[in-house]
This record gives structure tokens, sequence and C-alpha cells, in this order.
């Protein structure tokens, strides 16, 4: 995705072209009104940085991309970093620059994320993954040597929306285990025994999944191909028996990538819908309209000529 911010010398707002979508918006700096859909997070970018002392000056927003919406692919936090970063936010602290974006998505949207998506695309770098501990956060960059393996999305065709699907719901739900364990955060919970349904489930995919995250990142270092895609399966199982945010087209995604030969296949990001990650050993043939994918470099601001 690219957003190429140019100057204007007349009006006081800020003129957007959505050149994928031919799609257009304006609005005044002083006080962006709400929107839906694409603009909010335009309109909540700038608002957000203004109110962090960003001087932002009439403008007009150049914006272009092939990521598809709805898939879970973090479309939503490429255009919010990207916007955020043509119109001049500091780059001195990626963290908190994730969390301004992450006021968007929250504020403006309705979907109460955290910081996953943002921090993935301010802090990736080529040919690795990346460890993210957000007690901190921290982030580790993790060599992804893949051995001649194919890493490719599928997209499953049900598009989700953060905002309108159960995603609040599982986050309320996770609040509200982690009071009744007496906790400031689910990874520190002993254990889910006591809990009503299905919160005992909701714990059980926290605790199981963060210790998935450590082996994935074991499996990786040690070229253990195999291993990452038994975590990638066991992962989708519990997002989708414990945390429940799988649909019936993303199985159908999930079973075409495993039909076609993958060592492991999950669903991706919040879930309810979107595209499934899988891993294909050598010399596979990917389903249809499956899509390889390679772990490329961070957002960044590069100056026109």
């Amino acid at each position: 995705m690219t957003v190429i911010a140019t100057p204007l010398d007349r009006g006081e707002g800020i003129e957007v072209e959505a050149a994928d979508l031919a799609e257009t918006d304006s609005f005044a700096l002083a006080d962006p009104p709400s929107a839906e859909g694409w603009r909010a997070y335009v309109r909540g970018a700038v608002a957000e940085l203004r109110a962090s002392g960003v001087q932002i000056g009439p403008c007009r927003l150049e914006i272009a991309g092939d990521l598809p919406r709805g898939a879970g692919l973090s479309s939503s936090a490429a255009l919010t970093v990207g916007v955020c970063l043509a119109l001049g936010a500091p780059q001195t602290d990626l963290v908190e620059l994730a969390r301004l974006c992450s006021r968007v998505e929250n504020e403006w949207t309705g979907a109460q994320t955290g910081l996953l998506d943002q921090l993935a695309v301010l802090c990736s770098s080529a040919g690795h993954a990346i460890r993210i501990d957000m007690r901190g956060p921290a982030i580790q960059p993790v060599p992804l040597d893949l051995a001649g393996h194919t890493l490719a999305t599928l997209d499953s065709g049900a598009e989700h929306n953060l905002a309108d699907s159960g995603y609040n719901e599982r986050r309320a739900e996770c609040r509200r285990a982690a009071e009744l364990l007496g906790v400031a955060s689910l990874r520190d919970a002993a254990g889910w025994e006591g809990l009503p349904p299905p919160l005992d489930r909701r714990v059980r995919h926290v605790l199981s999944e963060n210790e998935r995250v450590d082996a994935a990142v074991a499996a990786l270092r040690a070229r253990d191909l195999g291993e990452l895609g038994r975590l990638l399966d066991a992962s989708h199982a519990s997002l989708r028996d414990d945390y429940e945010v799988s649909v019936p087209e993303v199985e159908q995604a999930v079973d075409a990538c495993k039909a076609a030969g993958a060592l492991g296949a999950r669903i991706m990001g919040g879930g309810f819908g979107g595209a499934v990650l899988a891993l294909f050993p050598p010399g596979a043939t990917l389903p249809q309209r499956a899509v390889s994918v390679e772990a490329g470099p961070a957002a960044r601001l590069r100056e026109m000529i």
C-alpha cells in the first residue's frame, strides 16, 4: 500500500483519492466528522495526529494498494500507518506510533483491537517473522528460513469486519475471565478450572496459544517445518473450538489447503471470516486463488522526486 501526501495552497482541509477503489473523500482539518469504511481510518489518523501535536496543513492524499479488505491481512493497519507516515508522524518511537494507529481502530471504527497488526506493519523486516511480547511490548525478529517450503494465503470469501463481528465480544469475555481469576492479564492465569463456559474455553485458548507461539519460534530456529505445520493446525483447532471465531467458509478454505498437501493451515486476523495461512512443502501445487507470500520490510517513508 502506498500513500502520497501533496500540500495544497488552497482550502482548509484534506482531499483524498483511493485509487484502487475509485472513491474519494474530503473533510475539514479542524474537526473531521465520523465516517464508515476506509474513510474512518483516514479521518481518524488525521484527527489523532493533530491531537498528538503533529502540524498538518491542507493536502491531497493519494492511496493505492492491492491488499484485500476484510481478509484478515491487516489492510486497515497498513492504511492507517501509511497515512500517518505520509502526514509526518514522528518515527522516533514506533511503539507510540502503533498506539496512535490503534486508537484510530478503537475510537473511529469501534474495533477494540490491540497493537499486533500495527507493530507488524511498523517493525517487520525482510526474511523474518517477529515475536511480539505485548507486555512491554518487546519485539524480536526470528529468521524465516522455509527451506523451499511456501507460505500462502487463501481467501475464504467471507469478509470480516471486526467492529461488527464477535471480535469485541471475545475481548469482553477475556476481560471478564481475567476479573474472575483475579489476574491483570490471562497470560498470568494458572488455569481455567472453575470458570463457567465459555470463559473456560477462552482462557484455555489464550494459554495454549502463548505456548504455541514460543514453540513456533523454536521450530523456525531449528528449521523444523513439519513441527511448524503441526502448530498451525493446532492453533486453528483452538481458534475454532475454544475461541470460536471460525465460520464454514474458513473451514472450507482450510480443507482446500490440507487437500493440496499443506503441512498446516490456520485462520488469520481476528476471525469470523477472512483468509487462512498455510504452509506447503516443496513442489506442492497451491489451491486455486491461493497467493504465495514472503516476509517483507516494514512500512517506510520515501521521498518523491
